[in-house]
């Protein structure tokens, strides 16, 4: 499979997932809102989610991928899928014990996550109940992460991306059924994420043994391969949960302010997300092994153009889309999520937290794939230490900006602090030299930036041109040509400043294959 066939088959799972995702989260806010319900389970939904960052994508992509897909090259097959065994029962043993203690002293956990929410008990009780019944979710995901690892070492990204399609498809179902006051909208949620949790686990072990890589329960043992996973996975998951460390951040200072801050956050960034999963991820996510066989294999000129082509490619896409979103934020949160419980004002506090989030969104996706160069090396020491220093950013930014912005401060302290990872991370790889930039890059990027702005002229001129109507139909309409009409524009302004041309695309789509 090619390198771009790769990444458009995760891209492209992704995009489903977020669709889906999109349609949980319009039901969401059409049935609940923003409210003291909302930002119980948003936080119960997130706290699994912020350590299955540090269990699962952040210590198995920086750590386990590249010495999974080292003993498969080595020492073939069956000594990789005894390796995985062992990791599996290894990850098993511990989360369960890991589970069992957060669970225990859960309480303690929301007050050290939301601790404003202490003001309103109801809200902080209901937090607590929920969470206890979200949470065995880390356990479940880090499991099938392991095993998404696996199958993306051996070339399969169609299974593990289209993983998270089942969470939304069985949240989705929990609030039709609350929607029919079969359940109650808080816990049938927090009970859809538990379900969803052990669906995925399963999917991915069927979709292993399909591939003749069955993981079958062991008795765990510390091995010299587990040790050197757990040294090289602490700081990987550091460094590759920052953004999730900082987002948790901004959740814990909202949890002071007023009632559905919180809520405006989780909105925001998920659309956020979009982009920063259907390209930061998908391409971090081919880019690992890729790299890992390459710089095994002394083959340093093709890493390096693996490393320049990504960030072209990333760049081609989430400068566009990071300017589309601060110009047209607004409309688009209205369109997707302004109906029933779900107010004008709400609409506005959202595209107002997004655009914040937006400015950060190129930086978001280059700490992806700044930091699978130094993965591949086996060196994650680096990109923690630069990750800590933007965690430390982000809350002095936090104290600054929470005053005069508010929940906005918030999300622009979040992209201040991805842009100086991201800085940090590159200055490293080209002293280093681990990184040079060729000339194709150099000339594409300020033409690319050039582009993106001339879009969002006009994408600001097409508001005028043609006024946010009242009728859900009539938006979805308006809102179509103005994207459409941006994504022309934009491809018009490429070919004009020679950004990009026909027969670029047609080398991306032919060339470079896996050996």
């Amino acid at each position: 499979m090619s390198f771009y066939k790769s990444i458009a088959t995760v891209g492209g799972f992704t995009f489903a997932s977020r669709l889906t995702g999109f349609v949980r989260d319009a039901l969401i806010a059409g049935i609940l809102g923003v409210s003291g319900i909302t930002d119980a389970f948003f936080v119960a939904f997130k706290l699994p989610n912020f350590f299955r960052r540090f269990f699962a994508e952040g210590a198995f992509n920086a750590a386990f991928v590249p010495l999974f897909s080292g003993i498969l090259v080595s020492s073939g097959p069956m000594a990789a899928r005894l390796y995985g065994e062992k990791i599996f029962a290894l990850l098993l043993f511990t989360l369960t014990g890991f589970v069992l203690l957060i669970e225990h002293f859960m309480p303690t956990a929301v007050f050290l996550f939301a601790p404003g929410f202490e003001s309103t008990p109801e809200r902080f009780d209901l937090a607590v109940t929920l969470s206890r019944i979200t949470f065995p979710y880390i356990l479940f995901i880090s499991l099938a992460s392991l095993l998404s690892g696996i199958l993306n070492s051996m070339g399969k990204f169609a299974a593990p991306a289209g993983t998270p399609i089942i969470l939304n498809l069985t949240m989705i179902a929990a609030l039709l059924m609350a929607l029919l006051e079969w359940i109650s909208p808080g816990k049938g949620l927090a009970w859809a994420v538990f379900i969803a949790g052990i669906l995925q686990l399963g999917w991915l072990w069927v979709s292993c043994h399909f591939q003749k890589m069955g993981v079958k329960v062991v008795l765990p043992k510390l091995t010299p391969e587990a040790k050197s996973l757990i040294r090289l996975g602490i700081p990987g998951a550091i460094s590759a949960g920052v953004v999730q460390v900082n987002l948790f951040m901004d959740m814990i200072f909202a949890s002071w302010l007023p009632t559905g801050s919180v809520s405006y956050l989780f909105y925001a960034d998920r659309l956020n997300q979009l982009p920063l999963g259907v390209i930061g991820i998908a391409i971090s996510t081919a880019l690992l092994p890729e790299l890992s066989k390459h710089i095994t294999a002394g083959k340093m000129e093709e890493a390096h153009h693996r490393q320049n082509r990504a960030i072209e490619f990333a760049l081609t896409i989430t400068l566009p889309a990071a300017v589309g979103l601060i110009i047209l934020g607004k409309p688009i949160v209205t369109f997707l999520f302004e109906r029933g419980a779900f107010s004008l004002e709400d609409s506005h506090a959202t595209g107002m937290t997004l655009a914040a989030f937006s400015l950060g969104l190129p930086a978001y996706v280059l700490v992806k794939i700044l930091s699978t160069q130094f993965f591949a090396r086996q060196d994650t020491k680096t990109p923690m230490k630069i990750a800590i220093g933007a965690v430390a950013l982000n809350f002095i930014l936090n104290f600054l900006l929470i005053g005069p912005f508010s929940y906005v401060g918030l999300a622009l302290a979040t992209a201040c602090a991805a842009w100086f990872n991201a800085a940090a991370l590159g200055t490293l790889l080209l002293i280093k030299q681990w990184m040079i930039f060729d000339t194709r890059l150099k000339k594409v990027v300020p033409r690319l930036l050039l582009a993106s702005l001339f879009m969002g002229l006009c994408c600001y001129g097409f508001q005028f041109m043609m006024p946010f109507p009242e009728r859900l139909l009539m938006r979805a309409c308006v809102i179509t040509l103005w994207i459409g009409g941006g994504f022309m524009s934009y491809l018009m302004a490429t070919w004009l400043v020679g950004a990009f041309q026909l027969k670029d695309l047609q080398k991306l789509l032919t060339k470079h294959t896996y050996s």
